[in-house]
C-alpha cells in the first residue's frame, strides 16, 4: 500500500508526473493496472486544483516571477508556441511528454482556455498518456524479463 501512496503522491507533484512514476511503479514490480489508475488520479486531482484555482495561482506566480526577476523559462516559452500552432487540443496532448501537465494547464488558462475545455482535454491527455507509459512499461518489462 506504501509504494502505491508513493506512486499517488510522485503523480500529483510537477515535474515527476506520470511520465516518471508510471514506469517507475511498474518496474518496481506493481501491478501495471493499478499504478496506472492511481498515477492518474493524482496528477488528475492537483491539474484540477490548478484549474480551479488558477485566478489565485497566476497571481501568487506572476508576484513570484517578478520578485525573482526572472524570464520566461524555456519550457514556457515552448508551451506557448505549441498552444499558438496547435490550440488547446495540441498542447494539452503533447504538454506530459514535453512540458509537464501542470504547466501545460497553466500555460492554456494563461492563454484565454476555459476551465472546461482545459479539464476536458487535460484528462483525456493524461488518460492517454497514462495508458501509453503503463502499457508500454509493461510490456517492455515483460519483455526483458521473459
Amino acid at each position: 500500500m506504501y509504494e502505491y501512496l508513493m506512486v499517488f503522491v510522485g503523480a500529483a507533484v510537477p515535474w515527476l508526473e506520470i511520465a516518471l512514476v508510471i514506469p517507475l511503479g511498474i518496474v518496481w514490480g506493481l501491478s501495471p493496472f493499478w499504478v496506472i489508475v492511481t498515477a492518474f488520479v493524482g496528477n488528475m486531482l492537483t491539474v484540477l486544483a490548478l484549474i480551479i484555482g488558477f485566478e489565485k495561482f497566476r497571481v501568487w506566480y506572476a508576484k513570484r516571477q517578478e520578485a525573482k526577476g526572472k524570464a520566461p523559462s524555456k519550457k514556457s516559452e515552448r508551451a506557448k508556441k505549441i498552444m499558438n500552432k496547435y490550440g488547446l487540443p495540441g498542447l494539452a496532448l503533447l504538454g506530459p511528454i514535453l512540458i509537464g501537465t501542470h504547466i501545460a494547464a497553466f500555460i492554456g488558462m494563461t492563454l484565454g482556455a476555459t476551465k472546461r475545455n482545459t479539464t476536458v482535454w487535460l484528462t483525456a491527455s493524461i488518460a492517454l498518456w497514462s495508458l501509453v507509459f503503463g502499457i508500454a512499461t509493461a510490456l517492455g518489462f515483460d519483455f526483458f524479463t521473459s
